[in-house]
């Protein structure tokens, strides 16, 4: 336990551990960020599946994802699973204050996450699951006021892109997760085609999984589990 602490090393002990819901961190994040706490408990178990299913390690994957929202602990209201409807702190801000405070959760996270003795891999798939992919609402929210001119550099996550199976799979099941609230409907088709549309959007933004182990064989049987 001393040396997994001190050099901050995710072995399989220290993973168990923070498997327990009642972690701090975790009980704190319910209490201030609940609707983050409900995301990060679906997108654990959206990834851990997906892990499962390409031989990637599942209990890596549920913790990170467990933790990988953390730092929205500092600015809740600015994130839209906690916030009430018809309210929406960005409306008193410019495009570019609201991307820099959504960019700012990775940063917020992984020094909660220190803070709290995070094994430094599990902070590592953390700071990856945005990878470089552009704020799109907010990037053509600044085009309406300030034209074609504003660079799209500015509304990208610092990256970088996830470099390992499990990091991909936390970037997909978070989209996924975070995007398949806004369904009106839950049928199999719609779903499925939300899913999809996801996986070509990484693709095609720079290719955010073209870093990691990925195979096209394992993206079609992570679809396959999400839609499940």
């Amino acid at each position: 336990p001393y040396m997994e602490r001190f050099f901050s090393l995710a072995t399989t002990s220290r993973l168990y551990e923070l498997a327990d819901l009642s972690h701090p961190l975790l009980r704190k994040l319910a209490e201030e960020a609940p609707g983050t706490y409900q995301h990060s408990i679906a997108v654990a178990t959206l990834a851990e599946a997906a892990a499962v299913a390409i031989d990637a390690d599942p209990l890596l994957t549920k913790i990170s994802s467990y933790f990988h929202d953390i730092g929205k602990i500092k600015r809740p209201m600015y994130f839209a699973e906690n916030l009430a409807a018809g309210e929406n702190k960005h409306d008193s801000v410019t495009p570019f204050m609201s991307s820099l405070i959504l960019m700012g959760h990775i940063r917020d996270t992984l020094d909660l996450g220190r803070e709290y003795n995070l094994p430094e891999r599990v902070l590592g798939i953390m700071s990856q699951h945005h990878g470089t992919t552009l704020i799109s609402y907010f990037y053509e929210e600044a085009k309406k006021k300030e034209g074609d001119e504003v660079s799209k550099e500015r509304f990208r996550y610092p990256g970088p892109k996830p470099q390992t199976k499990e990091a991909a799979i936390l970037m997909l099941a978070d989209s996924v997760e975070a995007a398949s609230r806004t369904l009106p409907q839950h049928t199999h088709s719609k779903v499925e085609t939300l899913v999809n549309k996801i996986v070509e959007h990484k693709l095609n933004d720079e290719n955010q999984l073209d870093e990691s182990d990925l195979t096209l064989k394992d993206i079609e049987k992570i679809e396959q589990v999400f839609v499940k």
